[in-house]
Parts: structure tokens; sequence; C-alpha cells
């Protein structure tokens, strides 16, 4: 197969993919987590793993989630952009759909592919302190995002 058809083929699958995200889902987000989440946009600050790994980004600015009330949610994950959906069954509780990503070549240093291979692993969420705190299945870690501040 030529380079210019597998191309084709891989471009055509992501955009059926991604176009049956709401169909899978099919619902918005329960009305506490459109309360706490709907209209918010959030900068990385620190990963911690379950294991006791701490990583923290060179710049939370690099990695940033923008909500939306319908169940949109915007991604900037270091050098490339997205978007998928979010979805919560009741307050504390959630889960991404896929996410259609820019596919740009990020620095060896960058916690892009941790970020994309734990997306879907994401299955709950806290505002304390005024910071969301998204959590893995499994113990796999916690995310912590601060309110997305513009320099």
């Amino acid at each position: 197969m030529s380079l210019s058809r597998a191309m084709t083929v891989l471009m055509s699958s992501t955009v059926v993919f991604t176009g049956l995200a709401p169909a899978v889902f099919g619902q918005p987000p329960a009305p506490a987590a459109v309360a706490a989440l709907g209209g918010t946009q959030w900068q990385l600050v620190v990963f911690r793993g379950g294991d006791g790994e701490v990583v923290k980004p060179d710049d939370g600015l690099k990695y940033t989630l923008a909500f939306d009330a319908s169940g949109q949610v915007a991604a900037r994950i270091d050098c490339n952009r997205g978007r998928g959906t979010w979805m919560s069954k009741g307050p504390g509780n959630i889960e991404f759909g896929p996410l259609a990503l820019t596919r740009a070549l990020c620095p060896p240093e960058s916690l892009h592919d941790r970020i994309v291979r734990q997306w879907n692993s994401v299955r709950s969420y806290l505002i304390k302190d005024g910071h969301l705190f998204l959590g893995l299945i499994a113990d796999g870690g916690v995310y912590e995002f601060a309110p997305l501040v513009v320099r």
C-alpha cells in the first residue's frame, strides 16, 4: 500500500472514530459535573503516580484542558492540540471519549505520550482548594490541575 493511500485510510478512520464519540457517550454530563466543570479551564501542575512517582511539567501552560457544558473538552498536550468528549454519571465520576489530536513530534522530556496513553483511564475528579484532580483507574495516579492563568 502506498504511503498516500495509507494516510488516506488513517485519516478516514480518525474522522469516523471521532465522529462516533457523541453516539458512544450518548448523553450530556450529569448536572453536578456540568456545574463543577462546565466552562472551566485548567493547566497541569503535577502528576503523582500510584507508585509514588512525581512528575512536574516544565511549563503547565503546555498541558491544558477546557471543559464546556455540552460534554466537549479541548486539550493542549505539549506540542499537540485536540478535542474530545467528556461525560459524568454523577459527582466525582468522569470519563473521556476518544481524543482527536494533532500528531506533531514532541520533545523526549514531554509528558505528551504519558497523558495520551492514560487519557481513557481517567475515571474520577475532585475539585479541592481550587485545583482539579483527575484520578486514573486502579490507583494508577492523579493529575493535578490549577485554574488556567494566561500570561
